[in-house]
């Protein structure tokens, strides 16, 4: 079970019905766990936000939703920061000088990385690295998740189909009949979008 995704379909108390999503709330943090909450931890703690948003700016100048997309990319969906999170953190690098505003089309703020900002990530190359190895970690623990629904239905389908064609009584009609209900699902599954 994840606890995340800070301000994305959160309800009155913050939680998501689907995954248990806890938002960011007035610290700007987002919890996470694996097993049904034991071992909680923030998403970023103290100045990894800042690491993570300075490297993505380094790798190509980049404005607030760009960030929080390209960040629920890495996750899989499982983790996306609001806006009330990356926003300050922007301004937060720009007045470190880190980050400057670039000229961009639009009425968004487009943001480059400064010199500072390479030689900052450059001082710390070993901590972004862990950082984006963690966020990609998540992001596989939730594609994992994601497919336990139908690793389930399969491990049910082939207990029912050992237990069935291991019976003395099955005949040419029940194992036609269960080939017929196996290749209409196939069919029906291979036609899904």
């Amino acid at each position: 079970m994840f606890i995340l995704n800070a301000g994305r379909g959160c309800g009155p108390r913050g939680y998501h019905a689907m995954w248990g999503h806890r938002g960011g709330g007035k610290h700007g943090w987002a919890e996470w766990s694996f097993g049904g909450g034991r071992g909680r931890r923030r998403m970023f703690e103290g100045g990894e936000l800042k690491l993570v948003l300075l490297k993505l700016i380094g790798d190509q100048p980049r404005h607030g939703y760009d960030l929080i997309r390209e960040i629920e990319e890495l996750t899989s969906g499982a983790y996306a920061p609001s806006p009330g999170v990356i926003y300050p953190t922007l301004t937060l690098l720009e007045d470190m000088a880190l980050i400057d505003e670039a000229k961009s089309e639009g009425v968004k703020r487009l943001f480059s990385i400064t010199r500072p900002g390479r030689d900052y990530l450059d001082e710390r190359a070993e901590e972004v690295e862990a950082l984006f190895a963690r966020l990609r970690e998540i992001g596989a623990q939730r594609a994992r998740s994601e497919a336990a629904p139908v690793r389930r239905a399969m491990g049910n389908l082939r207990s029912v189909l050992q237990n069935r064609l291991g019976e003395e009584d099955a005949d040419v009609d029940l194992l036609h009949g269960i080939a017929a209900i196996i290749d209409e699902a196939a069919q029906k599954i291979e036609r899904l979008k």
